[in-house]
């Protein structure tokens, strides 16, 4: 499969000179399409800095990102917003909800954004919501709903409109174990479905549930290793 992702020599520097930090110090990464790739790091480590470049949401020092064949870093702030739309779908620890809006509304939102006419963006975002077993929810706001459920909900507005990278940022670190459980299976179940995921988390439990663990420290990647690898590893 094609390179969804691929990520060259990145840095991104703060305070550059004598006091300099270096919280991405040349990132070599690649991420294929259909991949399930956990990035793993302590806090301070890069992993969050990394996650804002791979979503656009930050540009870096220096480096090269092309993301799904295109060139992002010499794009505009409206021609980047129009990548994050069109490309990305996000999900946060925070599950980022408009509280006055029922779960449908919320999984809807994002599909008025990229122009999705009113019936079409009905029908998607209702199978979303069923997809992540929420179809007896979907009138319900966010108040009325467990942090689970709020997440599925979240991640539900993620994927309506599939699009080819799902960013999840720390997506369970609200959750008690059960939800996080069912938040990672549902994950899991999407990954199998052909959707590509890049996952942040400092879990080693919720890392174990990607195909493919890249650890980062200090601004570097310190590992890059597959279940494949792993397991020829061990013979």
């Amino acid at each position: 499969m094609d390179a969804l992702i691929k990520v060259k020599n990145m840095y991104k520097i703060y305070n550059p000179g004598e006091n300099e930090v270096r919280a991405l110090d040349g990132i070599d990464l690649e991420v294929r399409e259909g991949e399930f790739v956990a990035v793993v790091g302590h806090s301070g480590s890069g992993k969050s800095t990394l996650m804002n470049m791979l979503g656009c949401l930050d540009v870096p020092t220096e480096g090269e990102y092309i993301l799904n064949g295109q060139d992002v870093l010499n794009l505009t702030d409206n021609e980047l917003s129009e990548v994050r739309n069109s490309y990305i779908g996000f999900i946060f620890q925070g599950f980022n909800l408009i509280q006055n809006l029922t779960a449908l509304e919320n999984v809807e939102l994002p599909l008025i954004y990229r122009k999705v006419d009113k019936g079409k963006r009905r029908k998607l975002a209702e199978e979303s919501l069923r997809k992540v077993g929420l179809g007896d929810r979907m009138k319900h706001k966010p108040s009325e709903m467990s942090g689970g459920q709020q997440q599925r909900v979240a991640i539900a507005r993620a994927v309506a409109a599939s699009p080819p990278l799902i960013l999840a940022d720390e997506p369970t670190g609200n959750l008690d174990s059960k939800s996080s459980q069912d938040i990672m299976r549902i994950l899991n179940g999407l990954n199998e479905q052909g959707n590509t995921i890049v996952l942040i988390t400092h879990d080693e439990g919720i890392a174990a549930n990607a195909k493919r663990v890249v650890r980062i420290m200090d601004g570097k990647i310190e590992s890059d290793i597959t279940r494949e690898d792993e397991g020829k590893d061990d013979e």
